[in-house]
């Protein structure tokens, strides 16, 4: 086998075992911190249910169709397509093959992340949702831990690439508001509790942040590793034409 492919699969092996390695810790260190703090905060579903209360009076048919717009860019019909689409440019068109890598390995890692933390704490959804019922579980919010991921993502790309400071704020802003209303949109259509919204936040925030720093060592041993086999083969042709 070529050393470069080696190389490769060397990275990709990496890659894959550290993900794994930081969900599964991640994971249990979520799941624990929640068992032991689930009961007590059964305490404070009144004040979801009061939530859905409070917004009751503002829906209307046009907030509806709103709703289910920004809703709809936090599902997967969107976000798959979002992510193969933004591989594909940094991968053929700009040559940025670590940011394709961080793209599909956070995609991947959240969604997988999302179903195993709805597997742990097992919340069923809210009985009484505005317009239609939303399948599967409810606790973390799967758009709020995905919509951290995507767009923080794309909020951490706009600051590592974008020169103009006042693009780059404003298109940082523009995507907080963005994943604020995906969050605000899962409990205006009643589909999440407030505290689902939430937790689906911070958990996604903690797993972008972790997955980045996972992904800069592994980039950052990849070039060093890189450097090192270069230098050993100019010595080693420098060698032979000496020879």
């Amino acid at each position: 086998m070529p050393a470069e492919h080696l190389h490769f699969w060397q990275i990709a092996l990496l890659i894959v075992a550290e993900t794994l390695l930081s969900i599964i810790l991640f994971a249990a260190a979520v799941g624990i911190l929640v068992f032991v703090v689930r009961k007590p905060l059964r305490k404070y579903k009144s004040i979801d249910l009061a939530i859905f209360d409070r917004l009751q009076p503002w829906t209307n048919p046009g907030k509806n169709r709103i709703m289910l717009f920004i809703t709809l860019l936090g599902k997967h019909q969107f976000l798959i397509p979002a992510n193969l689409a933004m591989i594909f440019y940094f991968l053929f068109i700009r040559h940025q093959n670590w940011f394709s890598v961080r793209i599909g390995t956070i995609a991947i890692s959240s969604l997988v992340l999302m179903f195993l933390l709805k597997y742990l704490f097992q919340r069923k959804r809210p009985v009484a949702p505005l317009l239609k019922a939303a399948k599967g579980l409810s606790f973390p919010s799967g758009h709020a831990i995905m919509s951290v991921t995507f767009y923080g993502l794309i909020i951490y790309i706009v600051w590592e690439t974008i020169p103009d400071r006042l693009l780059k704020n404003l298109l940082i802003i523009a995507l907080i508001v963005l994943i604020l209303l995906i969050g605000y949109s899962r409990i205006y259509l009643r589909v999440h509790y407030a505290s689902d919204v939430l937790a689906g936040f911070i958990i996604g925030l903690l797993w972008l942040s972790i997955s980045l720093s996972v992904l800069q060592r592994i980039e950052k041993f990849s070039r060093e590793g890189a450097r090192v086999e270069s230098a050993v083969i100019e010595k080693k042709l420098a060698f032979i034409k000496s020879g």
